[in-house]
């Protein structure tokens, strides 16, 4: 099956229809057993589109890169984290949500409508908004969000694993990979690492994982 795409179109609906500042959101890092959730919400000038987005995932860390550049060149960004005892208070869902509120209230402008990806929405929302399932492969304004929202994480991640040195952080970004949990074993855990995820709760409780 050939992968999609995204592009302008949902946006450019909006616009005709009579939004002004249509906003992408997107968020990373649910998965990882470390650091923060980080997600970005991104204003797009529909004169000045960038070139070559794609879905986060689909992209190599160099790609990645230059789009940051070139997306915080020319747009309106937005950046919100939930740190993980935020996540281990509310859930990863609930902090999900709370680092798009975040995000979206960091835009220098306020949106008029909002393109979210996912199926859920935050609540307390400044505006309109829509939830896209896959959204980063279909609106262009939540792939961008993606790649800061990557980026950013990223490098948060990067600059952890100096201070907690190895975890292997800036390789695997927090997530579960057997190197992580096998420094999680020998080295124990750090104030970065998320104690509610089933992994860390079973190391904790002395379960084999």
């Amino acid at each position: 099956m050939l992968s999609t795409r995204p592009d302008f179109d949902i946006e450019r609906q909006l616009l005709a229809s009579g939004a002004r500042r249509v906003v992408g959101v997107d968020e990373v890092g649910r998965g990882p057993l470390a650091g923060p959730v980080t997600a970005a919400a991104v204003w797009l000038d529909p004169a000045a589109l960038p070139k070559g987005l794609q879905d986060s995932k689909r992209m190599s860390r160099q790609a990645r890169v230059a789009a940051f550049q070139e997306i915080m060149a020319c747009a309106d960004v937005g950046i919100g984290h939930a740190s993980p005892a935020e996540i281990d208070a509310l859930n990863i869902l609930q902090s999900s949500l709370l680092a798009m509120q975040r995000a979206i209230a960091a835009l220098r402008l306020p949106p008029d409508h909002l393109l979210i990806d996912g199926n859920r929405l935050p609540r307390e929302l400044p505006c309109k908004a829509q939830a896209l399932v896959k959204g980063d492969s279909r609106a262009l304004s939540i792939a961008a969000a993606s790649i800061i929202a990557k980026v950013t994480r990223d490098k948060i991640m990067t600059d952890l694993a100096r201070r907690y040195p190895g975890y292997g952080w800036e390789r695997n970004a927090g997530y579960p990979t057997r190197c992580h949990k096998n420094a999680i074993a020998d080295f124990g855990l750090t104030p970065e690492h998320r104690r509610s995820f089933k992994p860390i709760r079973n190391m904790l409780s002395g379960e084999i994982t």
